[in-house]
This record gives C-alpha cells, sequence and structure tokens, in this order.
C-alpha cells in the first residue's frame, strides 16, 4: 500500500520576497509626492485617498512583518501602523520641498489609519482563513 504523504507547507518567501514590493510601493508614494499639481479632490479634502494609499503599503508592510502573511498578529498590526506613519512623515516632509505641495499633519494622520487598516485587513483575512481551513 502507498505511503500517504501530507502537503508540504507553503515555504516561507524571502527577505527579498517580502520587502521588495514594499520598496516598490513607497517609490510609488514618493513619486505621487514629487508631482507639483494634484487632482481636484471631491469635497476638497485628500484624507480619503492617503488613506486608501496607506492601506496598500499596510497590507504590504504586514505582509511582510509576518513573513507571508499567515500568521498576523496585533503586534503585526501596531508595527504596521508605527511604519506606516513614519513614512507618512517622511513624505509630508519631501512635500513640503516641492512647492506648492505643502505638509499637513491631518495627512499623517490618515496615513497612519489607513496603513492600520490595511494591515487590519489581513489580519482580518488570516481570522477568515483558519475557520474555514483555507
Amino acid at each position: 500500500m502507498p505511503e500517504a504523504h501530507s502537503p508540504e507547507p507553503a515555504a516561507t518567501p524571502s527577505s527579498v520576497a517580502l520587502w521588495l514590493p514594499v520598496a516598490f510601493y513607497m517609490a510609488f508614494i514618493f513619486g505621487l509626492s514629487s508631482l507639483t499639481r494634484t487632482p481636484a479632490m471631491p469635497g476638497g479634502s485628500d484624507k480619503v485617498l492617503h488613506a486608501l494609499n496607506y492601506a496598500g503599503l499596510g497590507l504590504l508592510v504586514a505582509r511582510a512583518v509576518s513573513r507571508g502573511g499567515r500568521t498576523v498578529t496585533g503586534w503585526t498590526v501596531l508595527v504596521t501602523m508605527v511604519i506606516g506613519t513614519l513614512y507618512g512623515v517622511s513624505d509630508e516632509f519631501h512635500q513640503s520641498f516641492n512647492p506648492p505641495r505643502e505638509s499637513d499633519a491631518a495627512d499623517v494622520l490618515a496615513d497612519s489609519i489607513g496603513s492600520g487598516l490595511g494591515a487590519a485587513a489581513l489580519y482580518a483575512w488570516g481570522i477568515i482563513r483558519a475557520r474555514n481551513g483555507l
């Protein structure tokens, strides 16, 4: 009788495979910050756009911090928010050198919230995946 083999667990991605998408996404955000003219936002506020952009960053950072997104913890979400907030601060600093753009603390707050939401989405997906045996 042939021996039954259980499927091999997925290998942990390399650090390069985990952090390279983060670096590319940060470069994308940096590029957006370099624009001197931004499109007009509905209602005049760009906070939702900041949160959405940083939610993407938060998802990627949480994936990298958790070594592939298999086990995302509250600690992962917190670390992700710290990284997202620090990058948001550096992004606003960068914008201060790009007239007519200017720094805005409310943008950093939106960045922080967005990065937390992205990490929380990966955390929630882990719970759903575990409950459904995915």
